[in-house]
This record gives C-alpha cells, sequence and structure tokens, in this order.
C-alpha cells in the first residue's frame, strides 16, 4: 500500500466529523491532538496510516483503513438537530442522541438542521465512502410535504430533472401520496445527494418544501423507529447498502 498524507482539516473532514471549515476552526481553537502534541496549524500534513488523531480527547478511526467488525447504527433524526459534533451557536447535535453508543461513529452523509428521518452511522470510513461517492448513486427515498400543490405538470418535471445553478438534476422517482389541504405529500427518490437539493428542486417548479424526512436509503427502510431513537443494523440490512458497480459490465441501469 503506497503512502498518503492528507491536509488535518480535510483529514477530519473525511473522517465524517464535520465540515472542512469547522476542522479548520477546531484546529486553531486547539482542540485538536495529533500524536499527542497539540497542533493549530489546519494545513499540517498527516499520515493516513502513521498518526493518530485526537478530538476533544476522543481518537478517531482512520478515515480511509476500514475496522476489522463493521458496525453500523441507524439514528431516526428529528428535526431542530444538526449533524455535526457541536455546533458553534449552540444547537443540538446527532450525537446528543447517541447515548449508550461506546465507540466511535461517523455520520454516513448528512440531514440539514430543517430534515428529519434516516441518518445512518459507522465505524468503517471505506463503507461511509462508497455509500456517499456520486458515482455509486445510492438511492435516497424523501417524503416532502410542499405548497402550493405539486401538481402533475411540477410533478413530471421533477421526474425528467430540473436546472439548479449547480447544473441539471437527474431523472428522479416521483410518487404522489395525497394532497392535504393547500399542500402535496410526494415521495422523492433521488440517485445523486446535492446541498439541500430536495428543497431546491421544489424551488425550481415554484413550489417550497413545510416538512422533509428521508424514509429510505438504497434498499433500507426508516420504518417504525421512533423519532429521536437509534439501532444497531443486523448484517443482513447492512449486506443491502453495499453499492453495486455501475458502468459497462454491469447490471445496473
Amino acid at each position: 500500500m503506497g503512502s498518503s498524507r492528507h491536509e488535518l482539516a480535510r483529514w477530519l473532514s473525511k473522517a465524517g466529523l464535520c465540515s472542512r471549515t469547522d476542522a479548520a476552526a477546531w484546529v486553531r481553537e486547539g482542540r485538536v491532538r495529533v500524536d499527542g502534541r497539540v497542533v493549530r496549524d489546519p494545513s499540517l500534513a498527516v499520515h493516513r496510516a502513521e498518526n493518530r488523531i485526537e478530538v476533544d480527547g476522543r481518537t478517531l478511526p482512520n478515515p480511509e483503513l476500514g475496522p476489522k467488525e463493521r458496525r453500523v447504527l441507524l439514528l431516526h433524526k428529528p428535526r431542530g438537530y444538526v449533524t455535526t459534533w457541536r455546533d458553534p451557536d449552540g444547537s443540538p447535535t446527532v450525537y446528543d442522541l447517541l447515548e449508550g453508543v461506546d465507540q466511535w461513529l461517523a455520520p454516513v452523509g448528512r440531514l440539514d438542521k430543517d430534515t428529519s428521518g434516516l441518518l445512518l452511522f459507522t465505524n468503517d470510513p471505506v463503507f461511509a465512502a462508497s455509500l456517499t461517492d456520486p458515482k455509486t448513486h445510492v438511492p435516497k427515498t424523501y417524503r416532502v410535504e410542499a405548497t402550493p400543490r405539486v401538481d402533475r405538470a411540477k410533478q413530471a418535471e421533477l421526474a425528467q430533472g430540473v436546472q439548479l445553478d449547480d447544473g441539471p438534476t437527474r431523472p428522479a422517482k416521483v410518487q404522489h401520496v395525497k394532497d392535504r389541504g393547500p399542500a402535496t405529500v410526494l415521495e422523492l427518490t433521488l440517485t445523486e445527494g446535492r446541498n439541500r437539493q430536495v428543497r431546491r428542486m421544489l424551488r425550481a417548479v415554484g413550489c417550497k418544501v413545510s416538512k422533509l424526512t428521508r424514509v429510505a436509503l438504497g434498499g433500507l427502510q426508516l420504518g417504525d423507529l421512533e423519532r429521536g431513537r437509534w439501532r444497531w443494523l443486523e448484517p443482513a440490512e447492512v449486506a443491502t447498502l453495499v453499492p453495486r458497480p455501475t458502468g459497462p459490465g454491469s447490471d445496473q441501469p
């Protein structure tokens, strides 16, 4: 295996701990140790296999090397919680909900503060990266409530792909659930994960999201897990999440 070095802030971001900007701030605040020594330079080069990284006294797993035993946890994230280790503005974080978890786990992707639903955590950064890699197109399904009503023409636009400021979206699966007063409830399945993508897609067709919940990732369903609760996934459930290759020689569309 060849050697690999990364800037410290990027290393922390790849570990799923926080954004790269937050990581740089944490380093400057003296919250990060490398091999037992406090460092304050976010651009410090660290070696993926040789350096021990700690944040707030907790040793982190290597973000590029998988563990001996993969563990995956499913959390039903409530609205109002941010997907980070600590929030400088004092908002509650998803880690406040992981009471009883005795090892470091990193979130697999993120849900914004106003979005609820299925959020995975794992001790295997390689596995996490495979689920969030844009090339794997792992489907994510959201229950969306939006106003005004999303008529059939707008649903067709969403399904075909809409133009956003960072380019057109991939085709999506759109299922009408019901109309409720001035609002429409849809299930929207995406095979990409841009920042606040669902909200931006609805805005592109003239609607505003009032409620957003992720209900499925790949073949895994949120099910009846109560809001704010978590559970470990069974190996068979984890197996359904392992991305299959796409492209030439693959049976994927």
